[in-house]
């Protein structure tokens, strides 16, 4: 499965309306994860960049974790749009 490198689900006006959305942030964070993750496939001893990798999975983990409690349908089409898997419930 090919993903894209980088997601433009939102336009641009709503992109500057709507920087502080949990929607925009997941985005945001899943671009940087991507990004970074392209990185470490190079540069596999960049320990500096896997310890930020997984403070940005933690991060985006919590806003996932957030959203799927406070409104589920955002939760599930956002995680359909951008390609990753549901999270697990305890």
């Amino acid at each position: 499965m090919v993903k894209k490198s980088f997601i433009s689900v939102i336009s641009q006006e709503e992109k500057e309306e709507n920087r502080g959305s949990v929607e925009f942030q997941i985005l945001s964070l899943t671009n940087r994860i991507r990004k970074l993750s392209s990185h470490l496939e190079l540069h596999r001893k960049d320990y500096l960049s896997q310890r930020g990798l997984r403070k940005i999975l933690g991060k985006r983990q919590r806003l996932l974790s957030y959203l799927s409690k406070k409104n589920r349908m955002h939760y599930k089409e956002l995680i359909n749009q951008l390609g990753i898997r549901e999270l697990k419930t305890r």
